[in-house]
């Protein structure tokens, strides 16, 4: 009799330990792994190197800890294994930092205007950098006009206040319009065009330079068409960021689409996505870049009536820093600060317009449909 054992064991992406091999009339042929230990270890320096070397450049998102650890591992720069076994547990267990230095640098953080006033109040200056960003809303409510405004925003030169950068699109829906980012550049353009009249003339050649054609060759645009896709291109993200240095801003667009579609396996797709909402905020982090997630609604039974709610579930909202929420109030649409380390619930008005967001007016009414 011949008995085989361990095979059954193995699955992709892990190792499940067999049980002890059982015995047999005749032979055993016991297929599981035999790690070398002890003088067999000393036997083989390649397989030692290989071993360590593994162990070393491990990512911290792929440990074994909770999200939450996860999280504030990377937001301390402690991206791979190597990087935490440099420190000693005296300084991994520090951590103490003068609050007043820390209000500092929050106020300090590169904030990408919406190009409306009301909006980035409440928002304290505009969408912050080094933050993940998830807006969410009706369908017709604006949130791809604001992915799209921000793309734009994120390029207007330093000497008019703002980042100098570029940006990526990652388009999972096709909702993204290239007619529509060029009305959007154009009425941006023309606006520091505006504000260069009241500003010294050494501005003008910053100013003249900037062309809407300009702007619309720094979005770097992504089509997704399925899950699959997605988190290959959030994997290819870093080194893609680390040479085009200039990259400010990552906006997905919708972050939910083909999760709320393939997935069957709640409880995959709940990891899946905290291990990219993981690697935003690495990215949003080490890149000093701002990452906004635009999200769907659905409906959600609660208190005996149905209501809507973001998509992905009460889990997925502490994935990311901030929270807004669009919605319909009459015939206006509002932005609420749903949650946010740093700012204050608040809501403030806003209306989409052939020039983009722009504050609301009692002239911007909801099309009502017949």
């Amino acid at each position: 009799m011949v008995t085989w054992t361990g095979l059954e064991h193995f699955r992709v992406g892990r190792f499940n330990p067999p049980p002890p091999a059982i015995e047999a009339d005749d032979f055993v042929y016991d297929l599981r792994p035999r790690w070398p230990r002890g003088e067999e270890r000393g036997k083989s320096p390649a397989i030692e190197e290989s071993f360590h070397s593994r162990r070393t450049f491990m990512e911290t998102w792929r440990l074994p800890l909770s999200s939450s650890i996860r999280g504030k591992l990377i937001s301390a720069g402690y991206t791979s294994l190597s990087s935490i076994s440099s420190v000693s547990s005296t300084d991994l267990a520090r951590g103490a930092r003068n609050a007043w230095d820390m209000l500092h640098e929050e106020e300090a953080l590169p904030r990408i205007t919406t190009s409306c006033s009301d909006l980035d109040k409440i928002l304290g200056g505009g969408i912050s950098c080094r933050d993940v960003t998830e807006i969410g809303g009706v369908p017709g409510i604006g949130k791809t006009q604001i992915g799209i405004q921000l793309s734009v925003n994120v390029q207007i030169p330093r000497e008019f206040g703002g980042l100098g950068g570029k940006a990526i699109y990652i388009d999972t829906e096709g909702s993204f319009m290239v007619e529509r980012a060029l009305q959007i550049a154009e009425a941006c353009v023309e606006d520091m065009e505006e504000y260069t009249g009241y500003m010294h003339k050494h501005f003008k050649a910053s100013q003249v330079q900037m062309k809407p054609r300009d702007i619309l060759e720094n979005i770097f645009y992504f089509r997704v068409c399925s899950y699959t896709e997605q988190i290959a291109l959030v994997n290819h993200l870093d080194k893609f960021i680390s040479e085009n240095k200039d990259v400010k801003v990552v906006i997905v667009d919708s972050i939910t689409f083909h999760f709320r579609q393939d997935f069957d396996d709640l409880a995959q797709r709940t990891r899946v996505l905290s291990e990219m909402a993981l690697k935003f905020m690495k990215l949003a982090k080490k890149f000093s870049l701002a990452v906004v997630l635009l999200n769907q609604v659905t409906t959600k039974y609660t208190e005996g009536s149905f209501q809507l709610a973001l998509a992905l579930g009460d889990s997925w909202s502490h994935s990311c820093t901030n929270r807004v929420i669009l919605y319909w109030n009459g015939d206006e649409r509002y932005a609420y600060i749903d949650k946010s380390p740093s700012l204050p619930s608040a809501s403030a008005s806003y209306t989409v317009t052939g020039r983009g967001l722009r504050n609301s007016s009692s002239s911007s009414k909801r099309v009502k449909m017949m």
